[in-house]
């Protein structure tokens, strides 16, 4: 057995191996090791190789998907090593102490899943493979849950931006095919270069999708071809033969989408929050979606805000006809929340790995997809968009017709019990379950005589799946039946009782499972057929599926309008951005579950407008100004209302944020060298046509070299970039720029000191701030009042040597150090508590007392 289970090893291509024995999945050696761990289940051994004791762990097999899951959330690949032959067959073939033949019939990958337990039902699962072909990188990209299928090429230096959009869960490279750098994932898995032939990848695609020519699907390029060949090979291998549901591929063009690199999504937190999950994203912040199709178009929509005014307008224009007709909207979601997710469903019936219940869900998804379809179509004002998605709604009525007719009312996830095909379908399929059904009756009928006849009142007929059926009496009333006139053959003797068979209960369990036998069978064969009518109409039903989902977004984008008092934004062609009362979807929502109002702002950036320096205290708003305005921009070409009182949006093209301060040490980046190469990317790329948000340029270096960068990027941004730009810093030395740069304007966020306290009052004003408060924000933070009291006495020496040299760090010669300063200002605290201590309070006149109180205050104050 371990040879056999070292050969499939071999064969395992580093992954884990699961080897069926029984019930069970088994693992060995470091597998073992490796896979108790990150399951939490004890490490047993099992005899000795090599002279040491094995290790062993194992897994049921009936629940296996729920430790598959675990361990794919771990960064684990398994192989599934099944027997493919039956005990029997074993012994035919090379006698009785011959081994079960096996194999591994499948690799089960984070890119490759198609079971409901092991996905995410809101997250697309998404496998690229990427292929250098001369000095362009071809991407193909898939979800095989649901079939859809992409690709596209783009530079290498634009590689991170592409995969940041797909958040691919695996990702396939070619081991030769180059530096395609820091952006490919260490887990990504290497496959022979070989697999990736252009010319191959074409007529992969052809075959499959069964046409003569990919003309129709698109002009793809040699580098996307080559990319597709290495993701149809990898499709091929982990199927172990059997591809999964692949559409036919769509090409994504370079501007068809808003362009964002990583550190932009990042920063702006689209789809993943800050600490790694879903919570605190914009995503989060958006979703109203009813179904899992939904939402993860939803995501899918928001990793890629569009940049053609026309498909923007038609979303926009789905999603106002549902925000102003709520009855409407309410009985769409309604549907639509009853809709199983049917893309997913025809996934799996097309990779073979389907059930019942995957018919079943087809059956009602359809339904209500005709339901949807019968209630829009009633309207008069039907926009566009959904005037051309309601086609897709239709035209299952044959199927959902043989469904209904064939399947029980909830089809089981297993089939191999039987029992999901409809009474009524199959006239022979009927006799059969109840000829099974009388032969049970004649099982209880021939109970009731046995009693009789040995008048052992306590004799019953059990089956298992060893003996089948069998009689059981209590040990005692055994001798009844051990008579040799009796009829009845002695089988086994347990602890208690004693089991014997009969001819006539022989007779009875023989017919019973040939029935039961031929029943399974015949709704085996229902079942490939029924699968075999989805199969045929796989491209029409992922189309439904799809109408759907662009429904269920539009209804969802339009509750969450409604619900937040959002607007439909003015999508126009020229570089203007105009938002009056914006507000930050994340951070609104946050702060309206803790009955807190956030402060709106507008913004208007036009061409001789279109670079404002903002200034004003941390804590003030400045991040959060900058980034509300970003996504209401990236709202608004994904097609959502946008939360503001109003909103033009001229199209924008590419969006850079660069906020927040972060390193990157495994790459040898501080946290400084990181916002120089982000910067460097804004102002290498950012156009006419782009939106930048910046933050704090500069800070992470002395004083003199980060005014004069932050100096010089303003002026690149202005006269080079051209681009509309929201500018924070805390250099107040940048408004003098206003003096030279026409289109740049001085704004702030406001602030006041109050009775020696800071009030934040989150206000975005015209001007320059008049000063940091940053003293006052420290205090705000905690930080200890000598620490405070010694800052200010430095800030007021830089002042004043500032303004009497004209150099920053004038006037500190003399300035004692930390220690001595903190020392003799303890010495007049001690004077102060000694002339206290000494007082006499009852001998003080009041007039004397409160000229105390004068005194005692002038030397506090000293």
């Amino acid at each position: 057995m371990m040879a056999q289970y070292l050969a499939l090893k071999q064969q395992a291509d580093g992954c884990l191996l699961f080897y069926r024995m029984g019930d069970f999945f088994e693992l060995f050696f470091e597998d073992a090791r490796h896979a108790s761990q990150i399951l939490d289940i004890s490490l047993t051994s099992r005899g000795e190789h090599a002279g040491e004791p094995v290790p062993m762990c194992g897994v049921p097999v009936h629940s296996a998907e729920s430790y598959l899951a675990r361990l794919i959330r771990a960064g684990c690949r398994v192989a599934i090593a099944e027997q493919v032959e039956t005990p029997e067959e074993a012994k035919k073939r090379g006698g009785s102490k011959a081994l079960v033949a096996r194999d591994i019939v499948r690799f089960v990958t984070a890119g490759t899943l198609t079971e409901e337990a092991l996905l995410e039902p809101r997250r697309a699962n998404v496998l690229a493979a990427l292929c250098l072909v001369r000095d362009r990188v071809g991407i193909a990209a898939c979800d095989i849950s649901t079939g859809r299928m992409e690709l596209e090429e783009c530079a290498p230096g634009d590689i991170g931006a592409a995969l940041a959009r797909l958040g691919a869960s695996e990702m396939v490279v070619s081991e030769d095919g180059g530096d395609l750098g820091h952006a490919i994932p260490a887990d990504a898995v290497s496959r022979p270069s070989r697999a990736f032939d252009s010319e191959r990848g074409e007529t992969l695609l052809r075959e499959i999708h069964g046409v003569a020519t990919l003309d129709g699907f698109g002009q793809f390029t040699r580098a996307m071809l080559s990319a597709a060949a290495g993701l149809v090979d990898y499709l091929d291998h982990v199927g172990r033969g059997k591809l999964p549901f692949l559409l036919p591929p769509t090409m994504r063009t370079a501007g068809q989408a808003m362009a964002m690199d990583e550190a932009t999504r990042a920063s702006l937190e689209v789809l993943v929050a800050q600490g790694g999950g879903r919570r605190g994203s914009l995503v989060e912040a958006v979703d109203r979606c009813v179904t899992g199709a939904g939402a993860r178009l939803l995501s899918e929509d928001l990793a890629a805000p569009l940049t053609e005014i026309g498909t923007i307008r038609r979303r926009l224009e789905l999603v106002s006809w549902l925000h102003d007709d709520p009855l409407l909207r309410g009985d769409v979601r309604a549907l639509l929340r009853a809709a199983p997710d049917i893309g997913r469903a025809i996934g799996r019936v097309v990779a073979g790995r389907g059930s019942p219940r995957d018919l079943g869900q087809l059956r009602d998804g359809l339904g209500e997809a005709m339901r949807l379809a019968e209630l829009i179509a009633m309207r008069s004002d039907l926009p566009d968009l959904a005037a051309l998605l309601v086609p897709h709604l239709r035209g299952h009525g044959a199927l959902i017709d043989l469904f209904a007719r064939a399947l029980v009312p909830a089809p089981p996830t297993e089939r191999g019990q039987g029992g999901f095909i409809a009474e009524g379908y199959d006239a022979a399929l009927d006799e059969l379950r109840l000829a099974a059904g009388n032969s049970r009756r004649a099982i209880a009928a021939l109970e009731a005589k046995y009693r009789d006849e040995t008048g052992v009142s306590a004799l019953k007929i059990r089956h298992n799946g060893v003996l089948g059926y069998f009689i059981e009496v209590p040990a005692r009333h055994a001798d009844r039946l051990m008579a040799p006139d009796s009829g009845f053959t002695h089988r086994q003797t347990m602890a208690g009782a004693v089991r014997f068979n009969a001819l006539a209960l022989h007779e009875e369990a023989s017919r019973i499972a040939e029935a039961g036998g031929h029943a399974l069978a015949a709704e085996e064969s229902h079942f490939e057929d029924l699968c075999a009518r989805a199969v045929a109409a796989r491209e029409a039903i992922a189309r439904t599926a799809d109408a759907l989902a662009r429904f269920d977004v539009a209804a969802g984008l339009a509750e969450r309008a409604a619900e937040g008092g959002w607007s439909l934004p003015r999508i126009v062609d020229e570089p203007v951005l105009e938002i009056a009362g914006g507000r930050h979807p994340v951070v609104e929502a946050a702060l309206s579950a803790r009955n807190e109002r956030f402060v709106a702002n507008d913004c208007r950036l036009v061409p001789d407008d279109r670079l404002w320096l903002v200034g004003g205290p941390n804590m003030g708003g400045k991040s959060t100004f900058l980034r509300q305005n970003a996504l209401i921009v990236l709202l608004a070409q994904a097609g959502s209302f946008v939360p503001a009182e109003a909103a033009t949006i001229g199209i924008v093209d590419r969006l850079f944020s660069r906020v927040g301060a972060s390193d990157n040490l495994a790459r040898g980046r501080s946290t400084f060298m990181v916002e120089m190469v982000e910067t460097a990317a804004i102002l290498a790329q950012a156009g006419e046509r782009s939106f930048v948000i910046l933050d704090e340029v500069g800070r992470g270096t002395s004083t003199y070299d980060g005014l004069a960068l932050a100096w010089a990027v303003v002026e690149a941004v202005h006269e080079v970039n051209r681009c509309r730009c929201l500018f924070a810093t805390h250099y107040h030395e940048l408004v003098r720029l206003a003096e030279s740069c026409g289109s740049l304007s001085l704004h702030h966020v406001r602030a006041r000191e109050w009775k020696g306290d800071l009030v934040l009052l989150h206000e975005v004003a015209e001007g320059p701030a008049d000063k940091s408060y940053g003293l006052a924000v420290a205090r705000l933070a905690g930080v200890p009042q000598p620490v405070i009291k010694r800052a200010r006495s430095v800030l007021e020496r830089l002042e004043k040597g500032r303004a009497t040299t004209g150099g920053l760090a004038a006037g500190l010669d003399d300035l004692p150090l930390f220690a001595a300063a903190i020392e003799a200002a303890e010495e007049k605290v001690d004077a102060l508590r000694e002339k206290l201590n000494s007082l006499d309070i009852d001998a003080l006149s009041p007039r004397a007392a409160l000229d105390l109180l004068y005194d005692l205050k002038r030397e506090a104050n000293s």
